[in-house]
């Protein structure tokens, strides 16, 4: 076993600057992913530095009618929290959907946003993987890679993005806040995940030893109307191999809005823009429905092993999306 150090922060740069002290160092939130990862060998830090009684635990409305979510706020708050249920009901289904009542009442929204992938060959450090270590290869390429990345991959790295969360988060244009030792700044989710290309390793945009302070999600009135769902292997607590944010809003039935995200099919949490394009003016139908789906997963580049994800996701989005086209309608 690793020795290592343990500090509580109490403010914001008081954390920063225990972060900035030690380069071995990482910030510890509801520790659900962090520490298993350190059991497995994934990860050593010398020091974890715990975050968890920063002052970041509200959720509040904005002044022009969004939400600002603290990024310490724990799982279960956020699903159970009225206005994020009435306005934005995919979020809080997402979060239902993406762990146990326990890991829900530990893990925060910061947390979330930053959880590595559940890769096989990324949890064993006696195999290669070009996220853990540049350059070593991606045996998930000609091994096991049933649950692996159908858009967005590269030769170097086929790995999912495991956030049930993120996938609502992007459909609704979250932005992330985060606060430096050079200052604050802000990402917008789109932005804050970066695609795979030669370089796995970097998953996030967010500056070395910055720290995630909040997420604030912009108005949007279309979003009163969304669903999320999830497909999994087995009923209980499981990942994704496949799952759907959608919000839509049909007026005298033609697409006014659509939103649309993909989870456990790329890198990052996949927003559905050429579907959203497709349907965007023209009829809230199921032949609407497949042609969009199509669209989009056209640029999909499925694996021997994965090609079934293509299928299921064109299935879910035609059926979410049929869903609502109904619920418009009454």
């Amino acid at each position: 076993m690793k020795e290592l150090g343990y500090a509580r922060a109490t403010d914001v740069s008081g954390a920063l600057a225990l972060l900035d002290a030690d380069e071995d160092a990482r910030f510890l939130g509801g520790g659900t992913n962090l520490v298993d990862l350190m059991k497995t060998g994934v990860e050593r830090p010398g020091r974890l530095v715990d975050v968890r009684e920063l002052p970041l635990d509200r959720i509040e409305m904005t002044g022009d009618g969004g939400l600002s979510i603290g990024a310490t706020v724990t799982n279960s708050d956020l699903a159970a929290h009225p206005e994020v249920r009435r306005r934005f009901p995919a979020l809080a289904q997402a979060v239902l959907a993406g762990a146990s009542g326990q890991l829900r009442n530990m893990a925060t929204v910061g947390g979330n946003l930053l959880q590595r992938t559940r890769c096989g060959y990324f949890a064993d450090v006696s195999k290669p993987c070009n996220k853990r270590v540049p350059g070593s290869g991606c045996p998930a390429i000609e091994g096991e890679h049933h649950n692996h990345a159908v858009l967005g991959a590269s030769g170097h790295c086929v790995a999912t993005h495991p956030s049930d969360m993120g996938v609502a988060l992007t459909a609704f244009d979250a932005v992330v806040s985060y606060e430096s030792v050079e200052g604050p700044g802000e990402l917008s989710l789109a932005d804050f995940y970066l695609p795979v290309g030669d370089t796995p390793h970097r998953e996030t945009a967010l500056p070395q030893g910055a720290l995630i302070t909040g997420v604030t999600l912009p108005p949007a009135p279309v979003a009163a109307v969304s669903r999320y769902r999830k497909v999994r292997e087995r009923a209980s607590f499981a990942f994704a191999i496949g799952s759907v944010a959608a919000a839509l809003d049909v007026r005298e039935g033609t697409v006014h809005e659509v939103r649309l995200a993909f989870g456990a099919v790329a890198s990052r949490p996949w927003r559905a823009r050429a579907a959203e394009a497709a349907l965007t003016g023209g009829p809230a139908d199921a032949a609407a429905f497949v042609a969009a789906a199509d669209v989009e997963l056209a640029a999909a580049r499925p694996l021997p092993h994965n090609g079934y994800k293509v299928t299921l996701m064109r299935n879910l989005v035609v059926a979410m999306l049929s869903e609502l086209a109904e619920e418009a309608a009454r």
